[in-house]
């Protein structure tokens, strides 16, 4: 309830008469005695939960005939906006959902009004007395506690909605009227939608959706009791898991429970996949209770390590050093230094001969381990053999590492994160797109948090206004990090404001889409078949893609390797 933006308040004259809650973007619903007598163009409503959003014009547009007393029916006005809300409309329960699984156990209800002395809103506690309407029109509410705040002036209009899903079962309309009693009364959506019919598409009714809903609110009560609500982590994957192609991002701080997750899903997903979003939500929340199972083991990977770096002996040579890993050794293959204008021959020699070493019936992935400035070298590009122009991330799996993430500390850093990342379902990014990212220090910061997998950019490394975030990333370290060398189009150098025109910002929409359901070890086989259709297909958004992925637990220790050559840089 703390954090719904749906919450309006009404002003007429620049006075606070009253509280309304957003049911579309561009339309409120309050009572029409809150705004009976309003003079044209004196009506407005204020967002209290969108600090900053400015105070909106509004008229009245329907209303429920009502007639002016206070026992009077069709006590429901409808106002229009001057202008959307950039915020969810509330979401409406179904109908009957007010009323606790037993007589003797009411559901709380919480309702957010603006009485005299809370010009930015108080909450207040109720429950239903019984199902029963009055004049066919009214539910009688009750203080959920005896010294609760009762309903005052203000809280007419006010949304009435459970406490626990935040969802709308209701509108405020009068309270009893006498001083120290706790009462008022409430309309309920269903009565609403009586006098409005444009409401009765918003109204659930109970159908397999409620119970759907229904289901999800008891699973995550058990879940809560039982102590599964533990790993903020888990709440988001549960979520991404669940959500579908059209479904909001998870929010970027995560949830602070697993009430709020489900909250979140039942109130901000909407459209028409919305309940089959909820029946996949809760079925992930099904499988908490289920009996404990090891984790999956590492992805069998059987890799090539081809490490470039500058020799030292001159310009342009390059110290090249290729490895096969196998059965847990490394079995180096070749270490020289060669001219730069050879380093690509004596790669694809070198790799054809590592292939002699791989374990058979696995996996082979290509990786280079590249200094920081060599980092986005479109060596995927390089042709896979002197005779076959294919590129060589067009035939097998490949990836680059930065070679400052082969210090031992880092690699124990990372072993520990891709032991968290091998039960993930899908890889979750995080963008760090052009317009003002977040400082540095900060990004540092949600990198290093169990919910952590992949870091996107929305430009190259090179780019200046990017370039320490970058460095950031690599360095924090996030397992994962993707990007596309043709950058943003601005250029490296350039200012980017970002936003719809920015390529980057494209590039990064289709990796989200792309990676949202693949476990993060299997993203290297994922950029493979990518970067097969990019070869086919001019004007691919992944032509130019680079993954950096660093799985250190692929790679055998080198303290357990025979001795290397002296100049190797991996031993």
């Amino acid at each position: 309830m703390n954090s719904a933006a749906w919450h309006a308040r009404i002003e007429t004259g620049g006075e606070v008469a009253g509280a309304g809650f957003l049911v579309t973007p561009t339309t409120v619903l309050t009572c029409a005695h809150v705004v009976h007598g309003a003079a044209a163009g004196a009506l407005a409503v204020t967002f209290t939960e969108l600090p900053g959003f400015p105070t909106v014009a509004a008229r009245v547009v329907a209303d429920g005939g009502w007639g002016g007393a206070a026992t009077d029916l069709g006590d429901l006005a409808v106002l229009e906006l001057a202008r959307p809300v950039a915020a969810a409309p509330a979401a409406l329960a179904p109908v009957d959902a007010a009323d606790g699984p037993r007589a003797d156990r009411p559901r709380k209800l919480v309702v957010y009004g603006f009485p005299v002395g809370f010009d930015e809103g108080t909450l207040a506690e109720y429950r239903i007395t019984a199902r029963q309407l009055l004049n066919g029109e009214w539910i009688q509410l009750e203080a959920w506690q005896p010294g609760g705040q009762p309903l005052a002036p203000g809280f007419s209009g006010a949304a009435v909605a459970l406490a626990d899903t935040g969802e709308v079962v209701g509108m405020v309309t009068a309270a009893a009227g006498d001083r120290g009693v706790r009462n008022g009364r409430m309309m309920p959506t269903e009565v609403m939608a009586r006098h409005w019919p444009a409401l009765e598409g918003l109204v659930p009714t109970c159908d397999h959706r409620s119970a759907d809903r229904a289901r999800l609110r008891e699973l995550v009560e058990r879940a809560v009791r039982e102590g599964l609500d533990d790993d903020p982590g888990r709440r988001v994957r549960l979520y991404e898991a669940a959500r579908g192609p059209l479904d909001p991002d998870a929010p970027e701080e995560g949830f602070d429970s697993l009430r709020a997750a489900a909250l979140f899903v039942l109130c901000e997903v909407d459209g028409d996949d919305a309940a089959a979003t909820v029946a996949r939500f809760t079925a992930h929340v099904e499988s908490l209770f289920a009996a404990p199972v090891e984790a999956a083991a590492a992805p069998v990977w059987s890799p090539i390590l081809v490490d470039l770096r500058r020799s030292g002996a001159g310009d342009g040579r390059v110290l090249v050093e290729v490895s096969a890993y196998s059965d847990g050794r490394r079995h180096p293959v070749g270490c020289d230094t060669v001219p730069q204008a050879g380093v690509r021959a004596y790669v694809q020699d070198r790799i054809e001969a590592a292939f002699r070493h791989l374990t058979p019936g696995c996996d082979e992935l290509i990786a280079f381990a590249l200094p920081r400035e060599w980092i986005d070298l479109p060596v995927d590009r390089w042709a896979s053999a002197p005779d076959d122009e294919t590129p060589l991330g067009c035939v097998y799996p490949l990836v680059v590492t930065d070679q400052a993430r082969r210090r031992a500390g880092m690699r124990h850093q990372l072993a520990r994160a891709w032991k968290r990342l091998d039960s993930a379902p899908g890889a979750r990014v995080h963008r760090v797109e052009c317009g003002g990212p977040e400082e540095p220090r900060r990004l540092r910061m949600r990198l290093r948090r169990d919910d952590a997998c992949l870091a996107g950019f929305g430009s190259g490394p090179a780019a200046s206004r990017t370039r320490s975030h970058f460095d950031t990333t690599v360095s924090a370290p996030a397992p994962v990090v993707v990007w596309s060398r043709e950058g943003c189009g601005a250029g490296p150098d350039e200012d980017c404001a970002g936003g719809d025109g920015c390529a980057g910002k494209a590039f990064l929409d289709e990796l989200d889409a792309c990676v949202s359901r693949v476990p993060p070890g299997e993203l290297p086989r994922l950029v493979l078949a990518l970067r097969e259709e990019a070869d086919a297909e001019d004007g691919h958004w992944a032509h130019d893609i680079q993954l950096l992925w660093d799985d250190p637990r692929v790679f055998a220790d080198p303290h357990g390797d025979p001795p290397a050559h002296t100049r190797s840089p991996v031993a």
